[in-house]
């Protein structure tokens, strides 16, 4: 490892460690303005923030850009800033019988400096998002953006340097290998948002300091169609879901199980909705681009292998970009796709929509609990009890029912991942929790019937604790 990039990094993490000894327990209104400053960076550059996001995609829908990333940290913002007196408050809980008049009480402290590590999809929410609960929750913060987004993470570091001290939010940028040395500090808490594959490194890593982490994961998130479910609508929220930001969003449904009766009225209303919303591809600028040729050329060779196994590929348009000018992906429906194409194995993240066909409830509960309990599961459909069984026999994530995407905007819903889609959550409150030491503090009063437990033991302990065990 270069010895200048892991001083440079030790002297980043130091610097805000001495902030963090100076100042443990940051004041409501230190807090306050952190996040006012943080709100109006992003209204401030908003407009540069897009204009970088689409020079890293090649082309980026500027309202996709608006609305994931930009209006979704000022929501987070605002509601931070609505409910933090509150969030800050020691909370009393309940105190047993036998330690009354004494009292328990639960008292929230920032855990120190945290890292962020945020990924090229949604490079600037991803970013700020986790970074607003940090800092609501006291913390001071180092963010190492995606290199694959370096217009944006190049101008996220300026931004954040005009509006914060380096001691209180900085952002490091540089390439893997930078990425690695960052997972590797011995931070309080460490936040990363990627792939399966690379949590798993992170993770390590920071088992290496017993540092904790969050990890938001991804994986094969499953849409499941019931037989009670409006087609119409259906198709209209799935398209929607699959090709904002041309899919490459985490929690973008990977696949659907439909009836098999409805699988090809669906696909057809399926590719009808993808031609109303995109009524062409090639310079659409409502479409969003694939991020770069290698990840272009990764889904055409998903949906190469899957026709080489016997998958019929429905794309919803003739034309064909060419990739060396414009890397916007032709959506398409892979029906007939086996369980041993790459499609089905790996997650997508792209424009393509595998269709899977079941007789049985069973049979779609069943291929859902085969894989990775996934990032998110979306229900369609009418029949109350038959939605209540998925969401029974079913893990995931987060769930949104008879639409797509939507949980992930609810700050007071948590979001995190289950098992290989990720651990820990954020948003709203449960962001300020993971960033803060719940501390429980248990005050004792000046007279206290514990007295009676202490040596030299005899009658009188036998009897109160006999007393105790009955009314416990």
């Amino acid at each position: 490892m270069d010895n200048a990039l892991q001083e440079r990094l030790q002297l980043a993490l130091a610097a805000q460690r001495r902030a963090f000894e100076a100042e443990r327990m940051p004041s409501y209104a230190v807090r306050r303005d952190r996040l006012q400053r943080l709100l109006a960076m992003t209204r401030q550059h908003g407009d540069a923030l897009v204009v970088a996001m689409a020079q890293d995609f090649g082309h980026r829908a500027r309202q996709e850009s608006l609305l994931a990333d930009l209006f979704t940290v000022e929501a987070g913002a605002r509601h931070a800033l609505k409910r933090l007196r509150r969030w800050m408050q020691p909370r009393r809980v309940e105190t047993p019988l036998h330690f009354l008049p004494g009292r328990n009480v639960l008292m929230r402290q920032p855990l120190g400096v945290v890292g962020i590590v945020s990924p090229w999809n949604y490079p600037y929410y991803l970013a700020m998002a986790p970074a607003v609960a940090a800092l609501a929750a006291g913390n001071r913060v180092l963010i190492k953006p995606s290199e694959l987004t370096p217009a944006t993470s190049e101008l996220m570091a300026r931004i954040v340097a005009e509006h914060f001290a380096p001691e209180e939010m900085q952002v490091i940028t540089g390439d893997a290998e930078v990425g690695k040395a960052f997972v590797g500090l011995p931070f309080d808490h460490l936040f990363f948002t990627g792939s399966t594959a690379v949590g798993r490194h992170v993770a390590q890593a920071a088992a290496k300091n017993l540092t904790p982490v969050t990890l938001e994961l991804g994986g094969k998130s499953p849409a499941v169609v019931d037989r009670s479910a409006d087609l119409t609508l259906t198709a209209s929220r799935l398209a929607f879901g699959k090709l904002f930001n041309a899919g490459q969003t985490c929690v973008a449904p990977d696949y659907l199980l439909v009836p098999r009766e409805m699988l090809e009225p669906l696909a057809q209303r399926l590719l009808a909705e993808m031609r109303r919303m995109y009524p062409r591809i090639a310079g659409n600028a409502d479409y969003t681009s694939i991020v770069t040729p290698r990840h272009l050329a990764r889904l055409q060779g998903l949906i190469d292998d899957a026709a080489t196994r016997g998958a019929r590929v429905l794309r919803t348009h003739d034309e064909q970009p060419d990739p060396g000018q414009d890397r916007r992906l032709v959506p398409a429906l892979l029906l007939d796709v086996p369980p041993e194409a790459a499609v089905m194995r790996e997650e997508i993240f792209g424009p393509l929509l595998p269709i899977v066909a079941y007789d049985r409830v069973d049979e779609a509960l069943a291929h859902i609990n085969r894989g990775d309990r996934p990032l998110a599961l979306y229900w369609f459909g009418q029949d109350t009890a038959a939605s209540d069984r998925v969401m029974r026999e079913t893990h995931a994530g987060g769930v949104t029912v008879n639409d797509c995407l939507w949980h992930l905007g609810q700050e007071e819903q948590p979001f995190g991942g289950v098992g290989a889609s990720g651990m820990g959550s954020y948003h709203g409150e449960w962001g300020f929790r993971t960033f803060s030491k719940e501390k429980p503090l248990f005050i004792q009063s000046r007279f206290a019937g514990t007295k009676l437990f202490q040596p030299p033991y005899g009658a009188t302990f036998e009897r109160l604790l006999a007393l105790l065990k009955r009314i416990s």
